[in-house]
This record gives structure tokens, C-alpha cells and sequence, in this order.
């Protein structure tokens, strides 16, 4: 366990997502609003490192604002099992591919 007190990650909260044009976003000024394509129900997504971990509501109490973990991302089994392949008719990594 002391070899993970030194570990890093960066964690992120995204709450929502805005399409905009560059001009517009180079427009903006200290205090700008931009509006999300989502509302305050949603759920939010929780990154490491930018990869999706866990899933997430936001709690409000007085003042203070946090996120409660409600569900955890795993990986897909065919992401964990050695020498497969992802994708429809994936062919394992490890068996030789004949030439014809």
C-alpha cells in the first residue's frame, strides 16, 4: 500500500457538453456562461487520467458542491481477456493467421 500514496491521478467531473464554433469560445470574456446539453438530474461523468472510471450525481449542501459516486465503469471482458482482439469476427492475437 505505500507505493500507491505516491500515485497521481487526475481526476475529473464533467458535468455537461457544449458544441460551439472556436470564434465564439475566443470571444469570451471572464464570467462568460456557456450553456450544457444536460440539466442539474443528470448524471456526471468521472474520468482518471481521461478515462472513464465511475458515473456520478451532484449533491448540493449549502454551499458546498460534491459528487456521489452512484455507479463504477468496467472494462469490457473481451478488454481484460489476453490475446483477443476487439471487434465483430475479431481474431485472437495470438493464433497465426493462415495466407492463402
Amino acid at each position: 500500500m505505500a507505493i500507491l500514496e505516491d500515485l497521481k491521478v487526475d481526476l475529473t467531473v464533467v458535468l455537461g457538453r457544449s458544441h460551439m464554433p472556436l470564434h465564439m469560445l475566443l470571444r469570451m470574456g471572464r464570467g462568460a456562461v456557456i450553456a450544457l446539453e444536460s440539466t442539474e438530474t443528470d448524471m456526471v461523468e468521472i474520468l482518471a487520467n481521461d478515462h472513464p472510471i465511475a458515473r456520478g450525481q451532484i449533491v448540493v449542501t449549502g454551499n458546498r458542491i460534491s459528487v456521489e459516486v452512484t455507479e463504477l465503469i468496467r472494462k469490457a471482458e473481451v478488454l481484460r481477456t489476453p490475446g483477443v482482439t476487439i471487434g465483430e469476427g475479431a481474431v485472437p492475437v495470438l493464433e497465426p493467421m493462415g495466407l492463402e
